[in-house]
């Protein structure tokens, strides 16, 4: 590919599968991939009452553990949060942070996201920063303004040693579980474009950050973006949830 950067397949299993069904599909992807070597870096983003006991099928192995969202803070009287030092005592490495689910469901705005990376950073976490802009954004060009904003908004809350560490993924919102897809070319565009915002924070370190694409993601487009030259990888959804599946993009893109 003509670089050296990390490369990801990140599975987002969002709020699907028990506890028993998340064992038993960690189970059987460590049995399909023993003996291999993987290029890629595989990744399992469990629900959180999954995150411990997939965190035990998966460890040794050569699949990555990350969680889907974290909370300020680290322990306290927060009734239903859980916090970056609590997902990692429960074996977390990384943490999915501003996924378009929660900037539109949960109100998260770009101040908070900022803080939930620098969180990350302080609990021993790498974020895996979604960023993304919505149908009525793309169809007015604005495209270019929204994730500029929503890079910009991480430099007044992550130190540069964070920024360092962390994976940007760019998922269109209107190509979120709706089939719908950019050209190839026009995500390879909008990651070069994350590269070069990061840059003004970090100017000896932005092309080292990968890039993933995700939305709409399968074993039969997977390949066209990961042929771009400023795409590292991808961060997938739905057809994250079967094992056949996940272990053909695996296939696709090792």
């Amino acid at each position: 590919m003509g670089n050296t950067r990390e490369r990801f397949l990140i599975a987002n299993w969002k709020m699907h599968k028990t506890v028993g069904e998340s064992r038993a599909f960690a189970r059987e992807v460590v049995r399909r991939i023993k003996g291999t070597t993987l290029r890629n870096q595989l990744m399992i983003c469990p629900t959180a009452p999954s995150l411990w006991a997939v965190g035990q099928e998966l460890s040794g192995s050569q699949v990555s553990l990350g969680a889907q969202n974290l909370d300020l803070g680290r322990e306290g009287a927060f009734t239903g949060a859980t916090s970056g030092y609590l997902l990692h005592e429960a074996g977390a490495k990384w943490v999915i942070v501003g996924h378009s689910e929660r900037r539109q469901y949960f109100a998260e705005g770009d101040d908070l996201i900022g803080q939930k990376v620098a969180q990350a950073w302080e609990s021993h976490l790498r974020p895996i920063v979604c960023v993304g802009e919505s149908l009525g954004e793309y169809q007015e060009a604005r495209t270019i303004s929204v994730i500029t904003r929503q890079i910009e908004a991480l430099f007044s809350k992550a130190t540069e040693e964070a920024l360092r560490t962390i994976i940007v993924a760019y998922e269109p919102i209107w190509a979120i579980g709706t089939g719908e897809v950019p050209q190839p070319s026009q995500a390879n565009n909008v990651a070069a474009l994350i590269r070069k915002i990061l840059a003004q924070k970090i100017p000896d370190d932005a092309d080292n950050i990968p890039v993933l694409y995700g939305g709409s993601v399968s074993p039969k487009n997977i390949h066209q973006f990961l042929n771009e030259p400023h795409i590292d990888g991808a961060l997938v959804g739905g057809a994250s949830l079967q094992v056949e599946e996940l272990l053909k993009m695996a296939d696709i893109s090792s």
